[in-house]
């Protein structure tokens, strides 16, 4: 069987945006629970210097729904707009990530295999790849980092939460 761009990328961040969506509801489930105003797990941060929760599941979307349409325009630039304030919008962003990908024509991914694609930040910072090194080497692992940065705030903030949330529904054989 071949293995293809699509196979070690889309279901992957369908898998782990599934998994953000579970960790929005018990995050806001904990808050109803305890009395906790939503913005203040949504602007959680692990330290003063790092993006609170709220930035971090817009992060998921930006490098797993958002790669594919840097792909499709030949550049990728970071998402600098503001992150959904509330749960709801939150969970509206990573639900239009989820039909985004869910849309995605396996056919279409991998036709982009050895394409060019750049990573820009402005004029001053440019960064060339092929279409799977930038998916492989610079979104997937972006998209880790942020899921489970996300996942690492809310149990900082005392969700009852643990990998299993974090794994979400694995791919076993069935």
């Amino acid at each position: 069987m071949t293995f293809s761009l699509y196979d070690a990328t889309v279901p992957a961040w369908q898998q782990m945006l599934d998994s953000v969506t579970g960790l929005l509801d018990k995050a806001e489930a904990h808050c109803a629970q305890h009395g906790i105003a939503a913005a203040e797990l949504i602007e959680a941060r692990l330290a003063a210097d790092m993006l609170p929760l709220g930035y971090q599941v817009k992060s998921t979307v930006v490098h797993s729904a958002g790669a594919i349409r840097g792909l499709r325009l030949g550049v990728f630039s970071p998402d600098r707009s503001p992150w959904p304030d509330s749960f709801a919008g939150l969970h509206e962003l990573v639900a239009a990530a989820r039909e985004e990908l869910a849309a995605l024509a396996p056919a279409e991914l991998d036709a982009f295999l050895g394409r060019d694609m750049r990573f820009e930040i402005g004029t001053r910072y440019r960064l060339d790849f092929t279409a799977e090194h930038f998916l492989m080497s610079f979104s997937l692992p972006n998209f880790y980092f942020h899921a489970t940065t996300a996942y690492d705030i809310l149990r900082a903030k005392g969700l009852a939460i643990g990998k299993v949330d974090y794994l979400g529904r694995m791919r076993t054989r069935s």
